[in-house]
């Protein structure tokens, strides 16, 4: 065994007394992550959350990976719950748990009961009465019920319908562009040879989606069919009663234990090594200028392209596009244009060549995109195609969805016509929770293998990836201002974080393994980008971040960046959900990229092909983020040297959100 410990350097040292809390520099708010709660039911391990079920697991299968109530407003926004009032009696295998919840928001006021309860012989069952205390709209109200697509996908299971037919079915390998179940009352799969867990539904009717058409790493189980006329007036009064029940049925395992104690191993395969992605940064929408600092900041992240949104029907487009080609000059970088056309797509297409013609900026691609329309259709690319196929022929043409995967799979286009197929990345369409961004990463992926399905040879570019949604596709009436102290919609605090550096190595690792050709993160500067303006936080007291700083996912991208044009080896975590790896190699060097998720100090290990002896090491934590903020320059010199006495892998062990490098000398080949 490599073993490497994590010493301070003097700049480390002058990190340890920060000025930022621990949770603002981990996750963006001075205030702790909800409890979690251990719990058994016989055979079946646990987790209880804040109102929630997580991880139900025999043994080490996971067999369901949450049950939860959602209500959803008019919008498909999720109203979060406030719990009191909470019970519970926990003993060694089985428990009982009770509370009251109140979802509160604008018109919305809605309260429920939920009791849960597990006993020795596997058997959990979850329930709520509720009452609508407001008269309001909505689009949901109920239980969702989560399988996990790493244990399912392509497995067999048995659908019990409303009518009382049964029905046997295949959980999605590929993902499907509209659910694959409906109208049932339960669905059983087999966990264990010979057993199977069942999941019986009470109180509506329930239908699958799969949710990886918007990244999240599961099939969910929901109530109120979307065939049904939405949104929904609920009155004053009314009552919602459901229930929940898991059944394990057959032969029970004799004893029970869970693997992994031992710590977290990331094994990098020899074979299978893929091209990194062309990585880029979307344009700043605060509008202001790009300073001196950020300029050199960010061209040392060796990025392949500048976003740019132009919609052509807009009175201002010609003097955002010329701003745009000004970046994209002093960055070194060629533009990636996403084209908005109106049914005047002509004239307006005919005005953006003559500016180009003027300007004459570098393009790597082009994103032809309607206002009107999900997903493109041929009109608007044979248009596009006209117009600009000339300007430069290595540009491609490229056209997709400006939303998510859904909308893309849902809308397929003509990719016959096309160079470039594109849709959006987002984690947070259902849920915003630390532990649901981590699940949500390896969907990226599934997006990615799916497309590939229908897009014929057409590139893939993921355009842009971005921590929350930047607007509502589905929204069916306008998005609220935010309320007094709260951020927009768009920001989250997780972006200046450490966590939102993880996360973002994460999605890298899922995008470029599963062979997507670009991919463009974020903004440049501000509370949606790399690195904050000079001006700092318009709104300090919520998004706390220091004034020109780069925030800690600048290292990630510049960490990647520095390999540029070179591989990626597949990696494979044994506990995805708390770290993460990323392995980049060149004809002569090997850089490990390692990921805490979780609050909790992690022990990792390393193993596969070419681990030499001679290594170096750096580590972005709690106990340098700050000054790494601050002189991300000084910060990227610090490395620490360690020297193999083995030969079977490398130990480190990472600090609570902690992103560490590994790096090695490759020996010359032939």
């Amino acid at each position: 065994m490599i073993a490497a410990e994590n010493r301070l350097s003097p700049l480390w040292a002058r990190g340890e007394k920060v000025g930022l809390p621990k949770r603002v520099l981990y996750y963006g708010v001075d205030e702790p992550l909800p409890e979690q709660v251990p719990l058994r039911a016989g055979p079946l391990s646990l987790v209880y959350e804040d109102g929630d079920l997580r991880y139900i697991r025999l043994n080490d299968r996971e067999i369901l990976r949450r049950v939860y109530i959602a209500i959803r407003d008019r919008n498909w926004g999720t109203v979060l719950p406030r719990l009191s009032n909470v019970k519970m009696e926990i003993s060694r295998e089985s428990f009982r748990i009770s509370y009251d919840v109140e979802n509160k928001q604008g018109e919305i006021d809605f309260f429920w009961k939920g009791t849960i309860a597990g006993d020795e012989g596997g058997n959990i069952r979850f329930s709520m009465e509720g009452v609508a205390r407001s008269t309001f709209l909505r689009n949901r109200i109920g239980f969702c019920v989560l399988h996990p697509v790493r244990e399912c996908a392509g497995h067999p299971c048995t659908i019990e319908q409303i009518d009382g037919k049964v029905v046997n079915g295949i959980f999605p390998l590929y993902i499907p562009p509209h659910q694959p179940f409906l109208d049932m009352r339960a669905i059983s799969h087999e966990v264990a040879p010979g057993l199977t867990a069942e999941v019986r539904l009470e109180g509506d009717n329930f239908e699958i989606e799969d949710q990886r058409n918007w990244t999240d790493a599961s099939y969910k189980t929901y109530c109120t069919p979307l065939r049904l006329p939405f949104p929904v007036e609920l009155k004053a009064g009314t009552t919602v009663s459901q229930a929940v029940t898991l059944k394990l049925k057959g032969p029970l395992p004799a004893s029970h234990t869970v693997s992994g104690a031992e710590g977290v191993v990331l094994t990098v395969r020899k074979s299978g090594a893929v091209s990194l992605p062309r990585l880029g940064l979307g344009m700043a929408s605060h509008g202001q200028p790009l300073s001196t600092r950020a300029l050199v900041r960010l061209r040392a992240l060796n990025l392949s392209h500048l976003r740019v949104d132009v919609r052509l029907s807009q009175p201002d487009f010609e003097a955002h596009l010329r701003r745009a080609a000004t970046e994209a000059g002093e960055l070194r970088v060629a533009l990636e244009i996403a084209l908005f056309l109106s049914d005047a797509a002509e004239n307006e297409l005919r005005r953006l060549r003559m500016l180009l013609d003027q300007l004459k900026p570098a393009v790597a691609r082009w994103l032809v995109f309607h206002v009107t329309e999900r997903s493109t259709t041929e009109k608007w690319i044979k248009l596009a195609r006209q117009f600009l196929a000339d300007y430069d022929p290595k540009a491609g043409i490229g056209a997709g969805t400006n939303a998510n995967f859904a909308e893309l799979n849902r809308g397929r286009p003509p990719a016959e016509l096309l160079d470039w197929v594109s849709y959006a990345v987002n984690p947070q369409v259902h849920a915003s929770d630390n532990a649901s961004l981590a699940e949500n990463l390896a969907a990226q992926a599934a997006t990615v293998e799916s497309a590939r399905q229908f897009t014929g040879s057409a590139h893939l570019a993921v355009s842009p990836v971005t921590l929350r949604q930047r607007f509502n596709p589905v929204a069916t009436g306008p998005e609220p201002a935010p309320a007094l102290g709260e951020l927009p919609s768009q920001v989250d605090v997780r972006q200046m974080s450490l966590f939102g550096a993880g996360w973002t190595l994460g999605s890298i690792k899922y995008l470029a393994e599963s062979g997507a050709d670009s991919v463009t993160y974020y903004e440049t500067t501000g509370w949606r980008g790399v690195m904050e303006t000079e001006q700092g936080s318009p709104a300090p007291a919520q998004f706390r971040s220091l004034p020109g700083a780069g925030f800690p996912l600048y290292h990630v991208l510049a960490d990647v960046g520095e390999f540029a044009g070179g591989k990626v080896l597949p990696s494979v975590s044994n506990a995805p959900l708390v770290v993460e790896g990323l392995v980049l190699q060149t004809a002569s060097k090997q850089r490990i990229l390692l990921a805490n998720l979780t609050e909790k100090e992690q022990k990792v290990q390393v193993v596969g092909p070419a681990l030499g002896i001679q290594f170096r090491l750096r580590s972005l934590d709690e106990a340098n983020a700050e000054p790494a903020m601050t002189f991300p320059e000084s910060f990227r010199q610090e490395w620490q040297r360690a020297t193999a006495r083995g030969a079977t892998g490398i130990e480190v062990r990472l600090r609570p959100f902690a992103v560490v490098a590994i790096e090695q000398e490759l020996p010359p080949t032939g």
